[in-house]
This record gives C-alpha cells, sequence and structure tokens, in this order.
C-alpha cells in the first residue's frame, strides 16, 4: 500500500521515464510478479524466437527462398554476377548463389546448443534492461552472447559445405569465365569468411523479427508468463 502511494505521488510529479528510473530501483521487484518469474520470461522468449524462426533457416532453402535473410554476393562479386547473366550465364550465376545459401543452412544446424547455453545465462540484472530496453533488446544481448562462438562453430562447418558441395570448383569456373573477359579485373574473395558472416546477420535478423512480435503483438505471447512479463513493457 505505501508503495502504491509513492508510486502515485512520484508520477503526479515526474515523467514516465523519471518515473521508469524509480521503479527499477525498487528492491523487489514488480508487485503480482517476482524477478525470477521476469527472467524466465524473457529466457522463454528468446527461446521461442530460436524454436520459431532460426530452425527455419536450417532446413533446405531456409536461407535461399527467405528474401529478409538470403545471402546474394559480396560487393567484389556482384559485377560478376551481372556479367554472367549479360552474357546468357544467369544458371551459373543462381548455382553459385545456391551453394553459398546452402553453406549457411548446414551452419545454422549447430547454433542451437550455443543460443541455450546463452539464455540459460540471462540474470535478473539482464532481463530488467531487456524488458525495458529496444523492441531488439533481448536480440542484441544473444548478439553479444554468441557471435564469436557461433563464428568459431559456423566458419569451418561452410568451409566443409563448400568442399562438399564442390563449391569451389563451381566458384572457381565462375571466377575463370569473369577473369577472362576482356576489360575485367581479377577478383577472388574469401567467399567462407563472407558467408559466414552474413549467416549470422541472418540468424539474428530472424530472432529479432520473433522479439518484435512478442514484444508488439499480445497474440504472440503463447503462454500466460509471456503475456505477464510483456505486459510490463506495454
Amino acid at each position: 500500500m505505501k508503495r502504491t502511494m509513492l508510486c502515485f505521488a512520484v508520477f503526479l510529479t515526474i515523467g514516465c521515464t523519471e518515473l521508469q528510473q524509480v521503479v527499477n530501483q525498487l528492491p523487489q521487484g514488480t508487485p503480482g510478479i517476482g524477478n525470477a518469474e521476469i527472467a524466465q520470461g524473457l529466457r522463454d522468449a528468446l527461446n521461442l524466437g530460436i524454436e520459431k524462426q532460426v530452425n527455419k533457416l536450417a532446413i533446405k532453402d531456409g536461407f535461399f527462398k527467405n528474401e529478409l535473410v538470403k545471402i546474394l554476393l559480396p560487393e567484389e562479386l556482384k559485377k560478376v554476377d551481372k556479367t554472367l547473366r549479360d552474357i546468357g550465364l544467369g544458371n551459373l550465376a543462381d548455382e553459385g548463389l545456391r551453394v553459398i545459401n546452402r553453406a549457411a543452412e548446414d551452419a545454422v544446424k549447430e547454433a542451437t546448443p550455443i543460443f541455450v547455453d546463452a539464455v540459460k545465462g540471462i540474470t535478473f540484472a539482464d532481463a530488467r534492461q531487456i524488458l525495458l530496453g529496444t523492441d531488439n533488446a533481448a536480440t542484441s544481448y544473444l548478439e553479444r552472447s554468441t557471435s564469436t562462438k557461433l563464428y568459431n562453430k559456423f566458419n569451418p562447418i561452410i568451409k566443409s559445405s563448400f568442399d562438399k558441395v564442390g563449391a569451389d570448383k563451381i566458384w572457381k569456373n565462375i571466377i575463370t569465365k569473369y577473369n577472362d573477359l576482356p576489360f575485367t579485373n581479377d577478383v577472388n574473395p574469401d567467399l567462407t569468411d563472407y558467408t559466414t558472416s552474413e549467416a549470422l546477420d541472418g540468424v539474428y535478423t530472424m530472432i529479432a523479427i520473433e522479439e518484435r512480435e512478442i514484444r508488439t503483438k499480445i497474440s504472440s505471447r503463447t503462454t500466460d508468463l509471456l503475456r505477464r512479463v510483456f505486459a510490463l513493457q506495454d
């Protein structure tokens, strides 16, 4: 009762931003929902994003047919792609794009355990900042916690995938044909590093989509805990 009267009095004299700062400093959490529940709600939200969105990327065409995350050619090779299409070699260019995206799909299959470990590590202090943060605050937390580990996991898988499907031969064929054309400069990008970085971007993009859904649409909060926790940021 005393806390309620205090909050009401504060609300009459200061703005919403200042009020939130006062609420954040209250030691006993939010009435009706405990600190542990808030942290668990954030974990559930991230796990939902992983389950619903990241797993989609690991299936065939998960990257290649998803325009939000489809991996296109690096800048150094966009002119290669355009030139090949201009001279009637569009099928070869398409195959080059396909093997890049297939490699990313192979790598994402290894992401879930790394994400699960990171989600388990969310503390109440993390959860409070995430809950009251931007629409992608949870995704940003996950990116900070996992990007290095995921890069190290993805990179050798992508290299192996390139080897498995003969991507090196495909790209050698593509680049050789391009370099044989008159008035062109030779190109030789590190496709493994490029594809790894693009795959990571795609993963975080899809998680951010799910996070925004949960934050902005009550219908996306599929459990009672999610509804109660995210009601605090509405």
